[in-house]
């Protein structure tokens, strides 16, 4: 078990967080593929009592993923169909989005196998939990980062479902931050490409924006 900072950061932090995550293994159509890289993340969602007596964790990769606002800070992720994790969340009001690093990358892409419902996915792969600290959804142990949401609302577009949650914990493994930010070098999140392709972090460039004070002056 990782060691994490549980502190609940303010919408800035999450924000660049976010935008490194990624993960939903065989996306449907080859637009999407175009849209790459895309984050990917896994999103555990406490068993729905409606499924089961005991409850079953589920634990899917999502790639569909981006932020939706700074403050109040809100992700969103898109389950095309009906599917577990999109079940379990309407019933549970919670998930908890995990960042999906290079070296679980064999973990991120077992998940995404269809296992029948009552299957859960930490189970059948053997990925490690542990307890999230405001919600009842587990988080994945070797994650370097957790955004622990509460259901905000969702939106139905199409074959789709958009769910959008708000972020009320966020916990960091410490070994990823660099003077109290995050690192992405240390994070190395995956990318999920198209077909069965998925990118690394690769290079990483250093650019400064450019103020509009100090825009050379034409002519």
């Amino acid at each position: 078990m990782v060691a994490r900072r549980t502190v609940t950061r303010r919408g800035s932090d999450i924000s660049l967080l976010c935008a490194l995550n990624t993960t939903r293994p065989g996306s449907t159509r080859s637009w999407s593929t175009a849209c790459s890289p895309r984050p990917s993340f896994r999103a555990p969602s406490p068993g729905s009592r409606r499924r089961s007596s005991d409850g079953v964790d589920n634990l899917a990769p999502h790639s569909f993923f981006t932020v939706s606002s700074v403050a109040p800070p809100i992700v969103q992720f898109t389950s095309v169909g009906r599917k577990d994790s999109l079940r379990n969340v309407e019933a549970t009001g919670q998930f908890v989005v995990n960042l999906a690093p290079e070296s679980l990358i064999d973990e991120v892409n077992k998940t995404a196998t269809d296992f029948p419902e009552g299957v859960s996915e930490f189970d059948a792969v053997g990925v490690e939990r542990e307890a999230g600290v405001r919600v009842k959804a587990p988080r994945v142990a070797r994650s370097p980062v957790a955004l622990e949401c509460e259901l905000h609302s969702t939106l139905r577009l199409g074959d789709s479902t958009v769910v959008f949650g708000r972020v009320v914990h966020l916990a960091i493994d410490e070994t990823v931050l660099d003077d109290g930010h995050p690192e992405i070098t240390r994070l190395r999140p995956l990318a999920r490409l198209g077909k069965d392709e998925w990118g690394t972090l690769g290079e990483v460039l250093d650019l400064r924006r450019i103020r509009y004070a100090d825009w050379p002056a034409s002519g």
